[in-house]
């Protein structure tokens, strides 16, 4: 019965996985000038593959296993982009850097999926409902700033591909450079506001669960930490007019500190000191 599920759900994460791949190739079969129906219809069934694998492993209850939390990030980012794609006309091209990078946190999930998935035990009906919202936003708020690092890949290959002349297949379909900025600074404010009351529901949380409004661990101290380069960011564009590639730079820099606060932490704890 265990090895039945186990191949259970190593044949739904595969699926899942193959279902992000027709979108990511679709934009290399031509350049167009915009999504095209099939582009939609195969961008839903990228959402619908981890969709479909969270709802059948997670079943209604949390897990804070490292493979939950790839999944779940995974969707959201995909459905972030699929509503971006609707009210940004230039998004859809960010894809082909997008979906291969969700396809490769999804196969590292299916890889690590035997790792502890830890359920959280029942709190106090105060707790609840803060927990909940603070599990939400850090959810949101790494969807946002995945999407902002990928535009922030495509400002460096750009720029990259007009420094040299030379510009690649890739290039090509990924949006210009002016596209590709706007998208990753009002990603990363988006990214910016949902963290910062992220931060105070975490503190809140903190307070009901310890009488102490923040622990001095990692995932807080990061989080606040990459709060801090984003805010400082955000202020750099708007006196100095900070463009390119270093906007960029500092984008990937808070991206990595979500990234080592949030599935990050879950690595180290659940397999590496598993």
């Amino acid at each position: 019965m265990y090895t039945t599920r186990v191949m259970d759900k190593l044949l739904i994460g595969l699926a899942a996985i193959a279902a992000q791949v027709p979108a990511a190739l679709l934009p290399f079969r031509r350049t167009a000038e915009r999504a095209n129906m099939a582009f939609w219809a195969l961008l839903l069934v990228a959402l619908l593959g981890p969709s479909a694998y969270v709802g059948s492993q997670l079943a209604g209850q949390w897990h804070s296993g490292l493979s939950a939390t790839l999944w779940v990030s995974v969707t959201a980012s995909v459905g972030l982009f699929l509503l971006l794609c609707v009210i940004t006309r230039e998004a859809w091209r960010l894809t082909p850097l997008l979906l291969p990078y969700l396809a490769l946190l999804s196969l590292i999930a299916v890889i690590w999926a035997h790792a502890p998935a830890h359920m959280r035990p029942p709190m106090a009906m105060n707790v609840g409902g803060w927990l909940l919202a603070h599990i939400v936003l850090s959810v949101l708020t790494y969807a946002f700033a995945t999407v902002a690092a990928v535009a922030g890949a495509a400002v460096f290959l750009q720029e990259r591909a007009l420094k040299r002349k030379r510009p690649t297949r890739l290039t090509a379909v990924l949006p210009a450079v002016a596209d590709a900025e706007f998208l990753q600074v009002r990603l990363l404010a988006a990214a910016g506001l949902v963290l910062g009351i992220d931060i105070l529901s975490g503190m809140v949380v903190e307070y009901f669960a310890t009488g102490m409004p923040i622990h001095f661990e990692h995932k807080p101290l990061l989080s606040i930490l990459a709060f801090a380069v984003i805010l400082g960011l955000l202020v750099l564009h708007h006196r100095t007019g900070m463009r390119g590639r270093s906007v960029a730079r500092l984008v990937l820099v808070a991206y990595l500190l979500l990234t080592l606060g949030y599935p990050g932490v879950k690595f180290v704890t659940d397999v590496l000191l598993a």
